[in-house]
Order: C-alpha cells, then structure tokens, then sequence
C-alpha cells in the first residue's frame, strides 16, 4: 500500500470539514435559502482579502480571474507594465497583448524580485500606463515581489492601477489589499483556501472601477460589472459552482476561528522550517530575492536530475511535489507549504526528499533535515 500525500503548489489538500460541506445535497442558486450563504462568503472574502470593496466571485481557474483583470481595464491600444519574473509573469505579458494592450515588460531574472525603483521609473517615463500586473507571490520560481511598495508608488499615479496576482499569497502571507492600495487581487480556491480547482476571487477597488468604466475590451461572461450588479443582490450572473461555495462557507469559518495573524504565523513557521531543513541537509533554496512562505524551490544537487527527485518522491513514496518550469525543468524542484497542512507535512516533507536523494547516491545525511525542522516547529 502507498499512501498518498498532496504537497504541490496547487490544488492542495482539503480538509475533511469543507470535503462533508461540499458533499451537501444541492441547492438551487436562485432559491432563498442559497441567499444568506452567498451573504455570508461575500463578507467573509472582504475580511479575508482585508477590504472594503466587493469581492467577486467566479466559476472558473484563477487564470480566468487574470484574464478579466485585463479585459474589464484596459482597451485595445493601452499600456499596460508586466513585472515578468517567472511563468505567471509571463501569462500576465500573454494576456494583456491577447486583448490588445501595448506591454512594456520589465523582466527580472528568475529567482530574484522586482525593484519597486524600476517600477517608479518606468511609471515617471511614461505617464500614460493604465495598469501594472505583478504577482504577489511568483509560484514557478518561489518568489515574492514586493507589491506593498509597489502599491506605494501606484497610489501615486491617479490614472494607473496597480493589479496583483495573489493566487499563492492571499491566506498564506499579510496582504493589505486596500491599506496598501491593492486595486485588483486575484487569488484561485485551489490554494491556501483550501478547496479544489474551480473558483476565482477578485476584489475591485473604486479607483479601477472608474477605469473599467472607460474600458473599451469586450468581455462576456468574465463582465465584472454585470457580475458586481448581480452579487450585491447575492446572485451571481450565471450559474455558480454551489457546492464550491458551500465549501467556501466552512473554510472561511475554519479560518475565522483562527484569526489572520494565526494563520499568516502557521505558514511562516512552516515556510521557515522547511527552509532550514532543507538547508541543513546540504541542499540550496532557488530564490535569491524573497522567498514565499507559499512554495519553496529547491536546487537540484549538482549531478541529479531535479525531475528524477520529483518524480521519485511521487512513485518510491507517494508524495506529489512539482518540479521546475521551462528553463528550470531538471535544475529545481518544488514543495509546497501552504493551506491545510502541518507540522508534520513539513517533516515528511523533508524525510522523503532525504530519502529520495540517498536512492539517487547523492551523499546525505539522513535525518540531518528533519532535525532541524524539528527544532524550529518545536518553538512556540
């Protein structure tokens, strides 16, 4: 028997509470009784998402929540800046140009963060930027980009906005959406919220309302406004994922009893740990810039194939990793520490990678990893 264990970035493990919530029996959208639960999950994202504003909620990936982060602000012709430091940087560069945009790309070598300098300079170079997309957290690289200072400098451009992929950083680390002057935050249900794939959460603020009203892009069933109009009423314009949101309803619950600061210190603590550990066995962390709480990349040891460690700790063991993306593929390989996990995730985690790379005849020390994550979990 192998038992299997969820540690990718995405879709991560569910918790049992929200699996019996989503297994409900099914309820119709438009019936009364769907109404409160609606109200209450609209209130519990703005707590989460630390905001005021509306935060919509969509029946599809978090790329589809991208998508209409470009196609509800900007018309074919206008500017737009992508801070392009990994794979979901470069979707951002994708797919402002898929709906007409003139991007200039600020690209940062994988691995590192964004200058917040080089923003404000490109910003003081060409006024006439309608939007800036970063990610908060750079899941192919694991990495964050410093998007409280960008907010900063955005704050000071009264016709740009400043849009924030957080799909792996919102509930994993402190992101003061309105506080900071997050305009736009994208984050997908499959992450640190705990569900499975299949819902996206996007909150708005007034400064990129009144950009979406200039907005020239067509856009159907991603229309923010007719889906704003439609979840102020606690209806959504077209068929929602219901037993999503009955699931939604449990982890905002789960999270509620918590608090935020709980939970943002439980996935440092992680994060840390397994940071440490893997530092301790004779391993290298990837990022140079900040590394995410979210996921942490790890270098392949010289001579070993960072597939063949991905691919082991699945087959010998039965734990789903992720391994590197394009020019990484082979060079890294990834751990996630986010959403329903624990201490001793944390511990497998490292355990297994020891194991692995002994099989492999990489020279290791076993248990000198876990060791040290022990320590470190062990602190209060």
């Amino acid at each position: 028997m192998l038992k299997r264990y969820l540690l990718a970035p995405g879709p991560t493990p569910v918790p049992p509470e929200v699996l019996l919530a989503m297994a409900r029996p099914m309820i119709h959208h438009r019936a009364p009784e769907f109404d409160p639960i609606f109200q209450e999950v609209r209130e519990g994202l703005k707590w989460l998402f630390q905001t005021r504003n509306d935060v919509l909620i969509l029946a599809s990936s978090g790329t589809g929540g991208m998508e209409g982060a470009v196609s509800n602000f900007l018309s074919p012709g206008d500017k737009a800046l992508v801070i392009n430091g990994g794979k979901f940087g470069e979707r951002w560069g994708k797919l402002c140009k898929t709906f007409g945009a003139q991007v200039t790309e600020i690209k940062v070598e994988w691995g590192h963060s964004v200058d917040p300098k080089q923003v404000a300079d490109a910003l003081k170079k060409d006024p006439a930027i309608k939007a800036v997309y970063v990610q908060a957290s750079e899941t192919s690289t694991a990495v964050t980009h410093d998007v409280k200072a960008l907010g900063q400098i955005v704050k000071g451009c009264p016709e740009t906005i400043l849009v924030v992929d957080a799909i792996t950083a919102l509930g994993v680390f402190d992101l003061k959406t309105d506080a900071w002057g997050l305009d736009v935050v994208i984050t997908g249900s499959q992450k640190a919220l705990m569900l499975p794939p299949g819902l996206a959460f996007v909150s708005v603020s007034e400064k990129a309302w009144q950009l979406a009203e200039k907005a020239k892009n067509t856009s159907f069933y991603f229309n923010f406004k007719r889906e704003k109009d439609n979840q102020q009423k606690n209806q959504t314009a077209f068929t929602p994922a219901v037993s999503m949101i009955l699931g939604l309803q449990e982890v905002l619950k789960m999270l509620r009893a918590e608090g935020l600061d709980g939970v943002f210190a439980r996935q440092a603590q992680m994060a840390h740990a397994l940071r440490e550990g893997v530092k301790a066995a004779g391993m290298e962390i990837f990022a140079k810039g900040t590394p995410s709480d979210a996921v942490t990349a790890i270098n392949a040891p010289a001579g070993v194939d960072g597939q063949a460690i991905y691919k082991n700790l699945r087959v010998q063991y039965g734990i789903t990793a992720a391994g590197g993306q394009d020019h990484l593929k082979g060079k890294i390989f990834r751990l996630s520490h986010m959403g329903y996990l624990d201490r001793f995730d944390v511990i497998l985690a490292l355990a297994a990678t020891e194991m692995v790379l002994k099989g492999l005849g990489h020279p290791v020390t076993l248990g000198k990893g876990v060791a040290k994550a022990q320590e470190l979990l062990m602190a209060k």
